[in-house]
């Protein structure tokens, strides 16, 4: 036998050593690939974990899903608190104009829906040959393979991942149960980022609502609401911010507004009363939505959209019900107002409501004391003051007596007349003081008076004569408040004058108002339909309306008989 025959191998045995070999290289290569895909999990579980935001754990998973099973697209969607739709989107792999192209995210309907109504693993090679793949937009990218998964925190379905177009052949079973392995540990880190921006989301709004509790106890009532708009939208986040109050007529009026384009204005009704709305005055709990419903866009989106995204309304109570709604709304894409947020938002809803109680009673106290301060006053004036001037009065009367007419007679009458002039000012004082009554004509023209001084003008001299608050009633009254403004205020705004005063007299013969001022003059001859409208109330009540001008001032007369009566009131008598 040669030597090379000696090494010769039957046939046989030596396919069997070469088929081995490939066998043992094949399964290292499997062992290798599996080690790297194992090794390619474990990256993406850290990726994961390493986040404490919230958005930032949620757009990490998907990024880690997507480069974990090599796919094209990527997303993830959270579900509604009802487990019903989708209320957050995020996705990876489109680019700004195919994201712009879609339009409007998904709501889960379609095979979306189909994993959100049974949370099972979902692997299609073609997804086009699938029934439930319907309801893509128009320009969304073209898709072949589809592999989806839940995402649990414990036994709860928090939201789903949808990977598509796998760059290497299909989706396997090996990618569906590594995207399972990494759903499971971003199941963990979301519930740890969650808990962690409840935390920072109930410190934000408490530390909110104790400042907020503190600035309306020392804050005016007329300005409340309005900070409390303010604070709202800074702690919510929120692109528009409405507090709603109850008329008590089954009305809601917009008492306060922030972050409005001018389809919000303060004092305006809301009408009709949008359903998110609704629901809060009927059951008194905060109800919140993850998109704006069609109902509620009038109140709560304008028609390019501002506002329109998720929204929250929290009841404002008081012991005897509610009595306002706080209307929080975000833009398109923010995130929906979490648990948390609801929570912490009616807390602070209560706490402003009570401190609003708490203001209000201690105005409501201040009111009473200084009412009571005005009651001693008055009665300090008219027991002590009036009675010592109208003894002096007296007694200047009897001087004058004695000392004969004369120069000196005449210095004593007029001071006499100071005094009497004194007397009436008085005790105009007095009234002003004692409690107001709302049919009063006498209060209602010291509330024109203040109302015309507080723009910055002297305060005008006012006197009553008579019984003007008995014998000046309904419109003959209305008529004289009129006439009062209107003269007071072009004294005030055109007589350049130092002084202006107002005369009421009533008596049987009627009622005469009289503005006087120091002032430079009017020209006569110029038209102004204001003087025109006073003569014309004064000859519909069978009055007159007169003018004396002059370089060193100006006085208006208008008077009105007390029987006379408007056409329209006697149309109504004659009926």
């Amino acid at each position: 036998m040669s030597e090379t025959d000696s090494l010769s191998f039957p046939d046989g045995p030596r396919a069997d050593l070469e088929d081995a070999i490939t066998s043992l290289l094949a399964q290292g290569e499997r062992v290798m690939r599996t080690q790297g895909r194992l090794r390619a999990l474990l990256r993406a579980s850290q990726t994961v974990v390493e986040q404490i935001d919230l958005r930032q754990v949620l757009r990490r998973t998907v990024e880690a899903a997507t480069e974990l099973v090599e796919a094209e697209y990527g997303a993830m969607g959270i579900l509604t608190p009802d487990k019903k739709a989708l209320e957050q989107f995020i996705y990876v792999g489109l680019t700004p104009d195919q994201a712009q192209a879609i339009g409007e995210l998904p709501e889960g309907h379609g095979l979306l829906g189909a994993l959100i109504a049974d949370p099972r693993p979902i692997r299609l090679s073609r997804i086009e040959n699938d029934e439930r793949a319907v309801g893509f937009p128009a320009h969304h990218p073209k898709m072949g393979d589809f592999l989806g998964v839940p995402v649990r925190i414990r036994d709860e379905v928090f939201g789903n991942l949808y990977l598509t177009n796998r760059r290497n052949g299909e989706f396997t079973e090996e990618d569906e149960q590594l995207l399972g392995a990494l759903a499971a540990t971003a199941g963990f880190a979301i519930e740890n980022a969650r808990l962690f921006a409840d935390a920072q989301v109930r410190e934000l709004w408490a530390t909110a609502a104790a400042e907020l509790a503190s600035a309306i106890v020392s804050t005016p009532i007329d300005t409340v609401l309005d900070l409390l708009a303010g604070r709202l939208q800074e702690v919510g986040g929120a692109d528009r911010v409405a507090v709603l109050t109850s008329t008590g007529e089954d009305r809601l009026r917009i008492a306060a507004s922030r972050g409005d384009d001018g389809t919000w204005i303060p004092g305006s009704f809301v009408d009709p009363v949008p359903p998110l709305v609704a629901a809060v005055l009927d059951d008194a709990k905060p109800h919140a939505r993850g998109r704006v419903d069609p109902r509620d866009r009038p109140l709560l989106a304008d028609q390019a959209g501002f506002g329109g995204g998720p929204s929250l309304a929290v009841p404002l109570r008081a012991r005897t019900g509610t009595w306002g709604v706080m209307v929080l709304v975000r833009g398109r894409d923010a995130n929906p107002f979490s648990p948390a947020e609801i929570a912490s938002a009616s807390d602070l809803g209560s706490r402003a409501s009570i401190a609003l109680e708490l203001a209000r009673a201690r105005e409501d106290a201040q009111r009473a004391l200084l009412a009571e301060d005005r009651r001693r006053i008055a009665r300090d004036l008219h027991d002590h003051v009036i009675q010592q001037l109208f003894g002096t009065g007296l007694a200047l009367q009897a001087v004058g007596a004695r000392v004969g007419p004369g120069a000196d007679s005449d210095e004593i009458e007029e001071a006499i007349e100071h005094l009497d002039d004194a007397i009436r000012q008085i005790r105009t004082v007095v009234f002003a003081l004692s409690q107001r009554d709302e049919a009063s004509l006498r209060h209602r023209l010291l509330d024109v008076v203040g109302e015309l001084s507080a723009r910055g003008h002297r305060p005008p001299a006012i006197r009553f004569s008579g019984p003007v608050d008995h014998l000046v009633r309904d419109g003959l009254a209305t008529d004289v408040v009129a006439v009062a403004r209107e003269l007071l205020s072009n004294a005030l705004r055109h007589a350049n004058g130092d002084r202006v005063s107002i005369d009421v007299v009533a008596s049987d013969d009627g009622v005469t108002v009289t503005v006087a001022d120091d002032g430079d003059g009017m020209a006569l001859d110029r038209e102004r339909r204001g003087l025109a409208n006073l003569d014309e109330r004064a000859r519909a009540r069978r009055g007159r309306f007169l003018i004396d001008s002059s370089p060193s001032g100006t006085t208006a007369t208008w008077h009105a008989p007390l029987e006379a009566q408007t056409p329209a009131t006697e149309a109504e008598t004659a009926r």
